[in-house]
């Protein structure tokens, strides 16, 4: 393209060539996915200005001012440049490689940002260049959730009540400057300036995040809270807190994502009450993902894979978890082929009066797990206005899970509380190895219900009685194709079931050293074992007391 000899002309030309550009960069030469994106028609919006089928114009930021050498604050170039392009109804905004440095960057409706491979947005530091927007208030609801859930605005990009929007290309965004908020006795509030995530988005709609990289996210690379019909695709985050966190969002695919964030979640679904009243999750799809904790910050992305050396291992947490903050429920949803490695397992939680409800699992490997691969919690920690009742956990169908770790306490927790049991649950097709190694008197625990405590695998202690699944207050059960297998001899029963009403098990196996019991039961009604190794086949009505089979 010919260079011109003023910016003003170059915008007419730029806007006048659209169509052409859009073609350009729709090519081949552009990351899979990224194309699509970029063939953005505008919507039968009434605020849009271009007809529907129309392709939207560029618009440079270079040609708003932004210098792209990472000591130059571009933020305002760049909010000039989104501005510009709102005025005709919406466009393109052009991001070429550079170093961009910014604090926050404004989103509106009809526009895609769209970050060229070799493109750095960059977060500032809080001081001398300036500051991040203020968080906003969100009283009266901000007791029901932590404070990151409550703020928006304080973001290195930020929207709220937008339409139509995306965010595309083989661009990084950097959050150098942001805080992941360890001052736990200083609130934000006193330190007004300070960004706190990479994205924050807040009732938005047909929102599209496709092939760009994160890296040290702050609180958490990407926030959504109450955004329908949103598709997170080909992302890749490597950061030092939560790498999404999705919350009370409707119609959602995630699909094709590696993220590392060795300090916290990987893929965090919450409901929280942060809109003001319980809106649930629903109609979610997470797909073909990669979910770790096992690296050094930055070696992810730069692709070095450095393992974090033994005595400065944190905490690996790196899962896919749905909870804590759980108001407004999770429904209908499925998670499938996904890898885990060096993390914690799946975790799906209602402890704040939400239910969880119609969920499929299926095509998961787990490798290097540092707890349990499965932590499924209904509890009573009631973190919301006051007159919520106790929610539900039902309908969970799990199957084709492989799970390997070296961690000698390791089991499987599927919990509800007394007088709320966690119904319909199946499991099947699933194999499991550990380092073994409990011992009789690990098997005598009895643990804690705890159920107003926040929720973690944790909470009921360091050492759980069962080797396999402890299972306790449930309703109808079927477990099938299940085996468990130990690396040294483990004396704790690979299945403990605690008030369980309905328990089908068909072809488990676990290689149990000779005389030790394979199921432990207590409080037990309607359980069935079939075809399995080394139990013989049994029916038993009624287990009043406490039973080994």
């Amino acid at each position: 393209m010919v260079e011109l000899e003023s910016g003003k002309k170059r915008r007419h030309f730029l806007k006048d060539m659209g169509c052409a550009f859009t073609a350009l960069i729709g090519g081949s030469l552009l990351p899979h996915g990224t194309a699509q994106a970029l063939r953005i028609s505008a919507q039968s919006d009434s605020q849009a200005s271009l007809s529907p089928g129309k392709a939207q114009p560029v618009f440079n930021i270079r040609d708003y001012g932004a210098r792209g050498n990472g000591t130059v604050l571009d933020s305002p170039a760049i909010n000039d440049c989104i501005a510009a392009a709102t005025r005709e109804g919406g466009g393109i905004v052009f991001f070429p490689a550079g170093n961009y440095l910014c604090f926050s960057i404004h989103l509106a409706s009809n526009i895609t940002l769209y970050l060229d491979r070799g493109a750095v947005v960059i977060a500032a530091e809080n001081g001398a260049l300036g500051s991040y927007d203020a968080a906003e208030s969100n009283a009266p609801f901000e007791a029901y959730q932590d404070y990151h859930h409550n703020h928006w605005h304080n973001s290195l990009v930020w929207g709220e009540g937008l339409t139509n929007i995306a965010v595309v290309g083989g661009g990084l965004f950097w959050g150098r400057g942001l805080s992941r908020g360890d001052r736990e006795n200083k609130p934000f509030a006193e330190d007004p300036g300070v960004g706190s995530r990479v994205i924050a988005l807040k009732n938005c709609r047909n929102v599209e995040f496709r092939s760009f990289s994160i890296l040290k996210g702050g609180t958490m690379g990407i926030l959504a809270t109450g955004v329908d019909n949103f598709i997170i695709d080909g992302l890749t985050i490597d950061t030092n807190r939560d790498g999404m966190d999705i919350d009370c969002c409707r119609n959602v695919r995630i699909a094709n994502c590696a993220v590392n964030t060795p300090w916290d979640d990987a893929i965090c679904l919450k409901s929280s009450y942060a809109l003001g009243y319980p809106r649930p999750t629903e109609n979610l799809m997470i797909t073909n993902c990669y979910v770790t904790g096992a690296y050094q910050l930055g070696s992810m992305l730069d692709g070095s894979w450095k393992k974090w050396p033994e005595a400065h291992r944190p905490p690996q947490h790196g899962r896919i978890k749905f909870g804590t903050e759980s108001n407004g429920g999770f429904i209908n949803t499925t998670v499938s082929n996904c890898v885990f490695e060096g993390c914690r397992g799946l975790t799906l939680e209602s402890v704040d009066g939400a239910k969880l409800t119609d969920m499929t699992i299926t095509n998961i490997t787990m490798r290097n797990l540092i707890a349990s691969p499965l932590f499924i919690r209904l509890g009573a920690r009631m973190r919301g206005p006051k007159g919520a009742q106790i929610g539900a956990l039902k309908r969970v169908l799990i199957s084709d899970i492989v799970v390997a770790s070296n961690d000698a306490l390791f089991s499987s927790i599927i919990s509800g509380i007394p007088g709320s049991q966690i119904e319909d649950i199946k499991i099947r097709n699933m194999f499991i190895e550990h380092e073994g190694g409990g011992t009789k008197e690990m098997a005598t625990l009895k643990l804690p219900e705890n159920e107003k405590d926040y929720p973690e695998h944790s909470m009921f202690g360091d050492v759980i009685p069962a080797q396999g699944f402890f299972l306790r207050h449930i309703k109808n059960i079927e477990m099938s194709d299940i085996e468990i297998r130990s690396q040294k001899p483990d004396l704790r029963p690979p299945f403990l079931l605690n008030d369980v009403n309905g328990a089908d098990f068909w072809h488990v196996k676990a290689n149990v050293p000779v005389g030790m019991p394979m199921f432990s039961l207590a409080d037990v009604s309607d359980f069935a074992v079939s075809r399995s190794k080394p139990v013989k086949d049994a029916e038993i009505d009624r287990v009043a007391g406490e039973m080994s089979i």
